[in-house]
């Protein structure tokens, strides 16, 4: 007996690397949402508990030695059992569907924060502290657009101040989550999703990503700190002194995938940054998804439009059952061709590499005319 103890006691150890930081965080919109659990499992505890009790008493009293027990097999129906069978679960799920709705408006991510926490409602006039979070392979960019910085694995706040976040990705699906702050909200390339959160104690708290995405997903880890106010203040002019400055080609660096990234501060910042990394169009050859978007609303390029696009380099062709893929494209220039007026010769337009991130036209006049085009056209006689 003692030497099966010694070989259950290094299994113990293993509760010592349980961290409870979901149930007790230090954020009130992850407080809420620990809430939300306790209740939830409460209430369906009130079901679980007292039918795994009553089907020990069954088995116990209606066990075969048990000749004092009654024996009725014609016994087929009981109002009273029946209420009590349906009418607890009932009562259940009704409690249940009117918690998850209010809780599902209350804590809705995209909702502006109306409060500091619990008895303390938000003072009027206080903004929120933006932020932009783009998830990279493998590590978190952080923008501070507000404040004209920006980190890498790093993410810093002050103390009771509503946070925004802006979650966006560069690449694929990742998943932003801070325990101690609020719930887990997923981060999409060419998407952009929100967060509204709060910290109430200062502190040090892990940050990461809750979603695979790679081989360099388990060191996608970030720290971030709840700071007072004149801390944060510090920690911002420390970003501004000694950070570089990130534009559109410091982007593409850092965009390129790699493991463990030490913190990196820049104390300049692209205010237009973000904004090209939402529409995929850093790199200035590539148009914008929201031009695509808006050349799509109204009709879109048909046919006319096959020959503007050019296949990304970074997509290499897999063999996948036996089948090599295409490569994918995109779109990078629009041609629009002119009317021509009565007696003059049509421009066609040829497209061209965009710039900064729009369509661009080029136009040229064609050799020949409109009369001797179309008499090159009619058919030869034999």
């Amino acid at each position: 007996m003692t030497f099966r103890r010694l070989v259950l006691l290094p299994l113990l150890g293993l509760l010592a690397g349980c961290n409870l930081v979901v149930m007790k965080p230090s954020g009130d919109i992850a407080s809420q949402q620990s809430d939300l659990i306790v209740i939830s499992t409460i209430l369906m505890l009130l079901i679980i508990i007292p039918v795994m009790a009553l089907t020990v008493l069954f088995a116990w009293r209606y066990r075969q030695s048990n000749k004092d027990a009654v024996y009725d097999p014609d016994w087929h129906h009981s109002t009273r059992l029946e209420i009590v069978i349906w009418a607890a679960p009932l009562a259940i799920i009704v409690a249940l569907g009117a918690i998850t709705w209010v809780s599902t408006h209350l804590l809705d991510p995209y909702r502006p924060l109306d409060r500091i926490a619990a008895n303390r409602p938000l003072p009027e006039g206080v903004k929120p502290l933006v932020v932009e979070a783009v998830a990279l392979d493998w590590k978190w960019l952080f923008l501070y657009p507000d404040l004209g910085i920006a980190t890498v694995n790093e993410l810093a706040a002050p103390v009771d101040q509503p946070i925004q976040f802006k979650i966006t990705s560069s690449t694929v699906m990742n998943s932003f989550f801070i325990p101690a702050l609020a719930g887990q909200i997923y981060a999409m390339p060419g998407m952009e999703t929100k967060l509204h959160a709060i910290i109430n104690k200062a502190g040090e708290y892990d940050g990461f990503s809750a979603n695979y995405s790679g081989a360099g997903f388990s060191d996608m880890r970030f720290k971030f700190h709840g700071l007072a106010r004149e801390d944060f203040d510090r920690w911002v002019q420390s970003a501004k002194d000694g950070g570089g400055s990130l534009d559109r080609a410091g982007y593409l660096g850092l965009e390129r995938p790699s493991v463990k990234e030490p913190v990196k501060r820049y104390g300049a910042v692209d205010p237009a940054l973000y904004d090209a990394i939402l529409n995929m169009c850093v790199d200035t050859a590539k148009m914008c998804m929201k031009d695509m978007m808006r050349i799509d609303a109204k009709g879109g390029m048909g046919m006319a439009g096959i020959g503007n696009v050019f296949a990304l380099k970074y997509d290499r062709p897999r063999v996948r059952g036996g089948e090599q893929a295409p490569p994918k494209r995109f779109v990078a220039a629009v041609c629009t061709p002119e009317a021509p007026r009565d007696g003059e010769t049509p421009e066609v337009a040829t497209p061209r590499p965009a710039a900064a991130g729009r369509a661009s036209l080029e136009t040229f006049t064609p050799r020949t005319s409109v009369a001797e085009r179309a008499q090159a056209d009619r058919p030869v006689a034999e």
